[in-house]
């Protein structure tokens, strides 16, 4: 049984909180954005469902790299 649910975008999902991250090497990249999900999550910006959905993206787009 397929899901309707679009995939997640993580680039939208942080742009969401104004955070935009590009150094240009996507293992610091993939790091910052770590720490920047901790803090959202933290703060209580986002709930544990978003916190991990988006985990999943970060490990997925690292899998990818």
């Amino acid at each position: 049984m397929s899901s309707d649910k679009p995939p997640f975008d993580l680039k939208e999902f942080l742009r969401r909180f104004h955070i935009m991250i590009y150094t240009g090497d996507p293992e610091g990249d993939s790091l910052l954005i770590e720490d920047e999900l901790k803090e959202l999550r933290q703060l209580g910006l986002i709930d544990r469902e978003e916190y991990i959905e988006a985990l999943a993206a970060l490990k997925n787009r690292q899998k990818k790299s």
